[in-house]
C-alpha cells in the first residue's frame, strides 16, 4: 500500500506540472493535470464514435499518456529541439514499483508508439484538446492561436479526430453556455424575493 500512495502523490504532482507551451503563446496557463482531464473526455467521445475499437483501452491510454511529466516536466516543441526526456526510463521505474505497473507500461508504450487503432485516436484526443485550448484563445483575441492551430491540425491521424477538429474550429468556443442570448440574461435576477439568494 505504500508504493500505492507514492504512485498517488506522484500523480498528484501533476496539478502542480505547468505546460510549458503557453509561455511561447502569449496567453493561457494550464498544469499537465488539466490538460490530461479534457484529453480523457475527448478520448471517450472518439472511442464512441469509432467502429470497432476498445473505448475503455483508449480513454485508459488518454488518462496515463502524461503520467511520465511528474517525473521529465512538460517539454513544448521549443524545449524538445534542445532537450529529450526519458520518457522510457521514467514509465519503467514507475512501472517497477506497482502491482498494475505492467499495465501501465504497456498503454503508455503503445500510446509512443503509436500503430495501434486505439493509439492513434488517443494521440488524437491529445492533439484535440490542444486545438480546443488554442480555438479558446483565438476567439479570446490571440493573434499566434490561428498558425498555432494549422500545425496541430496537421499531427491528427484519424478522420474521426479531423472530422471533429473541423467542426472545433467552426463553432464558437462560448456557444455551449450563450446561445441563448434572450431576455433570460437581463431577468435572470428578477422575481425574486429579498433576502432570498438560491436557486429554486
Amino acid at each position: 500500500m505504500k508504493r500505492i500512495a507514492n504512485f498517488l502523490f506522484e500523480a498528484g504532482m501533476l496539478k502542480r506540472t505547468p505546460r510549458t507551451g503557453f509561455q511561447f503563446l502569449g496567453s493561457g496557463a494550464e498544469s499537465v493535470a488539466e490538460h490530461i482531464f479534457r484529453t480523457v473526455y475527448i478520448g471517450y467521445a472518439l472511442g464512441r464514435m469509432s467502429e470497432g475499437v476498445d473505448a475503455d483501452r483508449i480513454m485508459k491510454m488518454c488518462l496515463f499518456h502524461d503520467l511520465p511529466e511528474a517525473r521529465t516536466g512538460d517539454l513544448n516543441y521549443v524545449n524538445k529541439k534542445y532537450v529529450k526526456a526519458d520518457e522510457v526510463k521514467a514509465v519503467n521505474d514507475l512501472a517497477e514499483t506497482l502491482p498494475f505497473g505492467g499495465e501501465i507500461r504497456e498503454l503508455l508504450f503503445e500510446f509512443l508508439e503509436g500503430k495501434t487503432r486505439e493509439a492513434q485516436l488517443a494521440r488524437d484526443a491529445d492533439q484535440i484538446e490542444i486545438i480546443l485550448a488554442l480555438k479558446e484563445y483565438k476567439d479570446l483575441g490571440n493573434k499566434y492561436a490561428d498558425e498555432w492551430l494549422d500545425f496541430a491540425m496537421k499531427r491528427l491521424k484519424t478522420d474521426v479526430g479531423l472530422t471533429l477538429a473541423r467542426t472545433i474550429l467552426e463553432t464558437d468556443s462560448s456557444l455551449w453556455w450563450f446561445s441563448d442570448k434572450g431576455d433570460w440574461w437581463v431577468d435572470a435576477g428578477k422575481g425574486k424575493k429579498e433576502g432570498t439568494d438560491r436557486e429554486p
